[in-house]
C-alpha cells in the first residue's frame, strides 16, 4: 500500500486543520514501510516551515532519532572528556640546607680568646623570698586530638638575615632535625647530658606539676627546657611532665593576666609569658593562645617611655637590663607565635625595646658592654643579655651589638675559676649571643662551655637514680650546682640545672638567625664603670 501526500497549501486556519488530522497522519505513518516513511518525512521537510506537513515531518525526525541519540551521544561525550588534556602540575623540589654559622669564618686561623685576669663583673643579688601565697588550684588542660608526637624530619632552613622574620626558628627542635643539627656541630654528646637533666627534673617535679621555691617562674623555666628539646604533651617519656607544668602555670594565672605567687620584682610575668608563648607555638592548643595574650598585655603596657622595662612592669626612668632581657625574650616568643594581631602594640613595643638597651650601653678601652641600670663596658655582667636581645630585636649590625660582642671576646667559660657575680646567669645569655654570632668566636666558646658542662654535671647512675621511664627502663639522671661562691639562687639547684640545660640545648633551641658582618670596632670615648648591684628576685 502506498500513499502520496500532495503538497499542502498554507491557508488561514491551516494550523487547526493539521491538529485535526494529526492522529490520522500518525496512524498512516505507522503502517508504511521504513523507506517510504523517510520519503514522506523528506518530502514534508521541503514544505513551507509553517505548514502542518512540515511540522509533522519534524516530529517524525525527533521521534525516530531520539532512541539513537540516547545510545550514541553518551559515549561521544565520554570520548570528548577523555580527550581533554589535563593541566600539568609543576612539582617544584627545593634543596634546603642549614648554613653553618661558622661558614664565613671557616678559613680563619683559630686563635685563643683574649682573657684578661682583671675582669670585675658587677655583683649579683638574688633575693629568694617566697611570698606566703596559697598555691592555686590547677585546671585540667586537655590537648586537642591533633596534638601528636613530632617525629617527622623537618627540613632545616638557611640562615635568614632578617631577625624579625625568623622563619622556622624552632625547626631544629624536631627529632630528625635535632639529630642533624647536633651532628653538624659535633655536639651529639651534649644530648646525653640534656637527657640526664630532663630526667632529673622530671624526678623532682612536685605533684602539682611545679618546681622550685618560686614555683611559677621556676616551672616556666623548666618548661622552656623541655620545649627546647622538642618535648610536647604527647611525647612518650616527658609528655605528662610537660602537660603538668603547663597546667600549673595556667592554673596560677589570674583574670588580669598576672600570676599568683609571683616574686617581689615580678620576674615571674615575663618568664611565664615567654614559656606560654613557646608552648602555644609548638602545640597550637587554643587555651594557651588566650593565656599568652593575657600574660603579654601587662608587659606591653608596662614599658618605659625609653623603651626599657623596670621591676614589676611599673614604668619609670629605670631601665633594668636583667628585667628587660626577659621581657624581650617574651616579646620575641609572642611574635614567633603569630600573636602580633592579638596583642595591641606588640610590634611597636619590640621596636622601642632596643632603645632601652642602648641607654645602658657603654665602652671602655675599645670594648663595649651593657650595664645593669646604667652605662656598661666590656666587663659588665649583662653584656651577653644586651647583645642577645639586640640580635632578637633586629639590630645585630648596630654599634651597640657589635661593641658588646667585642666585650664578650674577653670572657671565658671557666668552671674551675668562674667569673665573679652570677656566673651561670651571665653564661646563659653569653652562650646564646655567641651562637647567634657564629664564626670563630662561637667555635672557641663552644669548645669551652660544652666541655665544662658535660664534665661537671653531677650524674647519678641508672642503678642508683631510681628513675624509670615510660617503658620501665632505668636511666641515669644529672644536675648542676654553680661553682660560683655566691650565685644567689637561694641554695636551690633547680635553677642552676635549668640554665645549664638551656645552654646545652643552644644548638637546637633556635636556629642561628644572624649573619654578622665582621667589622673592626674601636670605642671613641671612655665610659665610667657601672657599680649598680644586679638584683634578681625570683621569690
Amino acid at each position: 500500500m502506498s500513499a502520496n501526500l500532495e503538497p499542502v497549501e498554507i491557508i488561514e486556519g491551516g494550523e487547526d486543520i493539521f491538529e485535526q488530522h494529526r492522529n490520522d497522519l500518525m496512524e498512516m505513518f505507522n503502517v508504511l514501510p521504513f523507506h517510504e516513511k523517510w520519503q514522506h518525512v523528506w518530502d514534508g521537510l521541503k514544505q513551507p516551515v509553517r505548514s502542518g506537513v512540515h511540522k509533522w515531518a519534524k516530529l517524525q525526525v525527533l521521534r525516530l532519532l531520539s532512541p539513537a541519540a540516547a545510545v550514541v551521544v553518551p559515549p561521544l561525550l565520554l570520548l570528548v572528556i577523555m580527550l581533554i588534556p589535563k593541566p600539568v602540575e609543576d612539582h617544584l623540589t627545593y634543596d634546603v640546607k642549614i648554613v653553618d654559622p661558622a661558614l664565613s669564618d671557616i678559613l680563619d686561623e683559630k686563635e685563643e680568646p683574649i682573657i684578661k685576669k682583671d675582669i670585675i663583673l658587677e655583683p649579683v643579688e638574688i633575693d629568694f623570698k617566697t611570698p606566703d601565697v596559697p598555691q592555686p588550684e590547677v585546671d585540667v588542660l586537655t590537648p586537642p586530638k591533633e596534638v601528636t608526637s613530632q617525629s617527622t624530619l623537618i627540613d632545616s632552613v638557611e640562615l635568614v638575615k632578617c631577625p624579625l622574620v625568623m622563619r622556622n626558628i624552632y625547626a631544629a627542635r624536631e627529632p630528625g632535625a635535632r639529630a642533624a643539627q647536633l651532628a653538624r656541630f659535633d655536639a651529639t654528646e651534649t644530648d646525653i647530658s640534656v637527657l640526664h637533666a630532663l630526667r632529673y627534673l622530671k624526678k623532682i617535679q612536685n605533684s602539682d606539676g611545679s618546681w622550685g621555691k618560686n614555683r611559677v617562674a621556676m616551672t616556666s623555666l623548666a618548661l622552656l627546657a623541655y620545649l627546647a628539646h622538642g618535648e610536647l604533651p604527647a611525647s612518650d617519656e616527658f609528655g605528662a611532665t610537660v602537660q603538668a607544668a603547663i597546667e600549673y602555670i595556667l592554673g596560677a594565672q589570674q583574670a588580669d593576666g598576672l600570676f599568683a605567687g609571683r616574686d617581689g620584682h615580678n620576674y615571674t610575668q615575663p618568664i611565664a609569658a615567654y614559656a606560654l608563648a613557646e608552648a602555644y607555638t609548638m602545640t597550637r592548643i587554643p587555651g594557651l593562645k588566650d593565656a599568652t595574650v593575657k600574660a603579654m598585655l601587662p608587659i606591653v603596657k608596662g614599658q618605659n617611655l625609653s623603651g626599657g622595662f623596670n621591676y614589676n612592669l611599673k614604668p619609670s626612668a629605670r631601665d633594668d637590663s636583667s628585667y628587660m632581657a626577659w621581657c624581650v625574650q617574651a616579646l620575641k616568643a609572642a611574635k614567633m607565635a603569630g600573636l602580633y594581631g592579638d596583642i595591641p602594640g606588640l610590634e611597636e613595643c619590640m621596636s622601642r625595646s632596643a632603645s632601652g638597651f642602648r641607654s645602658n650601653y657603654g665602652e671602655r678601652d675599645g670594648y663595649g658592654g651593657f650595664g645593669y641600670t646604667g652605662k656598661g663596658h666590656g666587663n659588665s655582667g649583662m653584656t651577653g643579655a644586651g647583645v642577645l636581645c639586640l640580635q632578637f630585636l633586629g639590630v645585630s649590625n648596630s654599634r651597640e651589638c657589635k661593641g658588646g660582642l667585642s666585650g664578650l671576646t674577653k670572657w671565658a667559660f671557666n668552671w674551675e675559676s668562674p667569673m665573679p657575680g652570677s656566673f651561670l646567669y651571665y653564661m646563659y645569655y653569653t652562650t646564646q649571643a655567641k651562637f647567634q654570632e657564629g664564626g670563630s668566636s662561637w667555635q672557641m666558646w663552644d669548645r669551652q662551655f660544652s666541655t665544662a658542662l658535660i664534665k661537671h654535671q653531677n650524674v647519678i647512675s641508672k642503678s642508683d637514680s631510681g628513675y624509670i621511664d615510660h617503658n620501665g627502663v632505668t636511666h641515669a639522671i644529672g644536675s648542676w650546682k654553680s661553682p660560683a661562691k655566691k650565685e644567689h639562687n637561694g641554695g636551690d639547684a633547680v635553677m642552676d640545672t635549668i640554665l645549664c640545660t638551656l645552654m646545652l640545648e643552644v644548638y637546637t633551641r633556635y636556629l642561628p638567625t644572624f649573619m654578622v658582618v665582621p667589622e673592626d670596632h674601636k670605642g671613641e670615648e671612655e665610659i665610667g664603670d657601672n657599680r649598680d648591684d644586679l638584683e634578681i628576685d625570683f621569690g
